[in-house]
């Protein structure tokens, strides 16, 4: 090992580190380490090992004997809105179905709201989610369906992430529901050209009731030819093109994945963009659970989020998502964590989140529990008992 200068942190008395490196500890896809430490070097992980040969450090933490995993990375959310559907929910509880049309209450709200009200219901949410582990967090527009409130969006978004994602064609606005090519066309134009300067990706809910397969090309290669990167919003509802076209236009993810065909499930296997599960939305909706296991027996690459929003999925805890697709979709624990973690940071096509390697950025949880399995072994108990983001604690 170099040596260690400057100001170090370092982690000890960690039960098992989960570091996703295979090459570490058991071998697994975790790559767990028992009676492990972690040392932390400005904003960066600068050693992982065993916890007795752990380097001098300026400050030293005991973890007591708990677990260490890395900081979750929720890689869907829509944090910028307005307002609820308290009445939504309750009414879909009573039996009534879902349908994408709850989002124009949504856009109602957050039209009417001031820039400090969205970045304060914005803030709130995020801290709300650092408590329970998250340290990275994409999210995106989609609440205004106006050039200008579309663009404020995603303006407030980006003092906060790196990771913000244009979709203005969440659905196709109110104000032209008698001519959805118009609004696609300012979609793709007036719209696009004011919110590709703070966005790094592009998204289209390709679904039946918002858009369908040849208009969400249309948008997303609109948006590649901006620089913006392409995500689906990809078979929530029922079978359709969204997964095909994601994998076709090398969308980085294909998010829901609910109803899918064999031939879907080849398409992702085959190419580079990942399966991102929300199983929060199925909770909200009782609707029917995506198949992780089918997607990762194929070989499929897998990430779990909340899909925080406020008609569909209204949390902000990956551990309950977590709790939730090992219940109800066939993943294990490990493979659970993993998809929270590593798999989130590969929907994000970043290498320097998601695990604790030498190099990665120092965004970890320590858990109140000897193992990440807890997360769903003990559901709806606030585990996280500490957080760092970029080497400084912040829980």
């Amino acid at each position: 090992m170099s040596s260690i200068t400057g100001t170090t942190t370092v982690i000890t008395n960690i039960a098992s580190l989960v570091t996703n490196d295979p090459s570490l500890g058991d071998g697994s896809p975790l790559g767990l380490i028992q009676d492990a430490a972690v040392v932390i070097e400005g904003d960066r992980i600068a050693w992982t090992g065993d916890s007795r040969k752990a380097p001098a450090t300026d400050n030293r933490v005991d973890a007591g004997g708990r677990a260490v995993i890395p900081g979750f990375v929720d890689s869907h959310s829509h944090l910028v809105f307005a307002g609820d559907r308290t009445q939504e929910f309750n009414a879909r509880m009573s039996g009534r179905g879902y349908t994408a049309g709850g989002i124009r209450t949504t856009v109602a709200a957050t039209r009417a709201a001031s820039d400090e009200d969205l970045e304060r219901n914005l803030t709130h949410y995020l801290h709300e989610a650092l408590r329970q582990g998250t340290t990275t967090f994409e999210t995106k527009s989609g609440y205004g369906l106006t050039v200008e409130d579309e663009a404020r969006a995603l303006r407030i978004a980006a003092a906060h992430t790196d990771e913000v994602t244009y979709l203005g064609a969440h659905i196709v606005s109110p104000d032209y529901a008698d001519d959805p090519a118009a609004y696609v066309a300012l979609v793709t134009g007036e719209m696009l050209d004011a919110c590709a300067p703070y966005a790094r990706w592009i998204d289209v809910f390709c679904e039946k009731g918002a858009f369908d397969g040849d208009q969400a090309r249309a948008i997303l290669t609109a948006g590649k030819a901006k620089g913006l990167h392409p995500r689906v919003h990809a078979n929530q509802l029922s079978y359709g093109p969204g997964v095909q076209l994601a994998v076709e236009l090398d969308a980085a993810s294909a998010d829901h994945c609910t109803h899918l065909t064999d031939a879907d499930v080849d398409a992702l296997a085959n190419g580079r963009t990942v399966a991102t599960l929300l199983p929060g939305a199925e909770f909200s909706t009782r609707a029917e659970w995506p198949d992780a296991r089918r997607l990762r027996d194929a070989g499929v690459t897998v990430a779990l989020s909340t899909d925080c929003n406020p008609g569909s999925s209204f949390t902000s805890s990956v551990p309950f998502c977590i709790a939730l697709a090992v219940r109800d979709m066939g993943m294990t624990p490990d493979e659970a964590l993993w998809s929270a973690t590593a798999g989130g940071a590969a929907a994000l096509r970043r290498t320097d989140i998601g695990r604790l390697t030498v190099g990665a950025r120092a965004d970890l949880a320590l858990l109140d529990a000897p193992s990440h399995v807890h997360l769903a072994y003990r559901p709806g108990v606030p585990l996280v008992a500490g957080v760092w983001r970029r080497g400084a604690r912040e829980v």
